[in-house]
């Protein structure tokens, strides 16, 4: 048995590594981060990212997304996501993205951490879960995002003899509308870009993972419950050295039974005798962020960095509402006009 621990160990990478950190705690990591050995982070993010920009996550009881869709009348509530259900009854996922339609939301403190690391040339890649593409207004951009479940800033028709192409906008429009989105071409449904269960991932997830998490030297995991494979099994791919963080409202991704039971510590160890370097920082991600940025002396940075991008973001919606005011007015104008022209015939 020995043996085949050895073995399997060796060949999967699930042995243990060198111990990278001098203290498994917050502290530990910054001050690996401050060491100038640290310069291939790869954040992991989920649903947990966005909750404090007023987006649901999707399990948490009583105001996670799926204990809130009764009004939709599903047979189950994974039935939204489910690419059969909507190709036969469209509706209640349109409704959804009208409530959840990106452009009405603002990052978060976690997602301006990410962009920091980025703004320092820390960022490897950060692969996220979420569709709601706060991470681009962040301040991502192509390369530094994997989007694995997908995205709403593009759309594609369903059929597999068409696959169109549409813009974000096009959907939008449609969506706001309450028009069911119809390929201009074959009639067919067209789908936002997001990745629905019996859908695969998008090819760029499994490319860039396979270059990407080799050379990860800091794996930082906020947000996620860990639970939706492929990409939960993604914290695994790291170096057996490679720190792993988890900033989350509880301790996620543990060794399961099946990998503990073989002496293989495939999954997060944060309590064993064993444990070598994972850390879980338990509270919200924002907070957690904060906390991170304040050992490594960036708080007052980061701070001023979303003071400054909300402050943006605000008077671009400005503009963009007085533009829609004056169109709408010129359009009221022009119907009094016409309706007084129409009086003097």
């Amino acid at each position: 048995m020995d043996f085949l621990r050895s073995l399997f160990s060796r060949t999967l990478g699930l042995s243990a590594g060198e111990k990278v950190l001098d203290e498994l705690s917050l502290d530990g990591v910054a001050r690996y981060i401050q060491s100038g050995k640290c310069k291939n982070i790869i954040c992991m993010v989920g649903a947990g990212i966005s909750t404090s920009a007023g987006i649901p996550d999707f399990r948490s009881p009583g105001t996670g997304l799926y204990s809130n869709l009764q009004k939709y009348n599903l047979p189950y509530p994974e039935a939204i996501f489910q690419i059969d259900y909507f190709k036969k009854h469209p509706e209640p996922f349109f409704a959804l993205a009208r409530e959840l339609y990106p452009g009405q939301f603002k990052p978060t403190v976690c997602h301006y951490f990410i962009r920091m690391l980025k703004d320092k040339g820390l960022l490897k890649r950060c692969y996220s879960q979420n569709i709601d593409t706060l991470e681009r207004v962040a301040g991502l951009e192509g390369e530094d995002l994997i989007e694995a479940h997908g995205t709403f800033h593009t759309s594609h028709c369903v059929s597999f003899l068409c696959r169109k192409e549409y813009t974000m906008e096009w959907m939008k429009d449609k969506i706001f509308a309450d028009d069911t989105p119809k390929c201009e071409t074959c009639n067919s449904l067209v789908k936002p870009d997001i990745v629905f269960f019996g859908e695969n991932l998008p090819t760029r997830f499994f490319n860039s993972m396979k270059k990407d998490f080799p050379q990860c030297d800091l794996l930082i995991i906020m947000g996620t419950s860990l639970q939706v494979q492929p990409f939960a099994s993604l914290v695994s791919r790291v170096p057996t050295s490679c720190p792993r963080l988890l900033i989350n409202m509880e301790k996620s991704g543990q060794s399961d039974f099946s990998m503990g039971f073989l002496g293989f510590g495939g999954g997060m160890d944060f309590d064993s005798d064993k444990a070598y370097r994972d850390v879980a920082h338990l509270s919200t991600c924002d907070d957690g962020c904060l906390a991170l940025a304040e050992l490594l002396g960036w708080k007052a940075e980061l701070e001023e960095l979303v003071k400054h991008e909300h402050a943006l973001i605000d008077s671009k919606d400005a503009k963009k509402k007085g533009v829609q005011t004056s169109q709408s007015s010129a359009a009221s104008d022009k119907d009094v006009k016409n309706a007084e022209t129409e009086k003097t015939k």
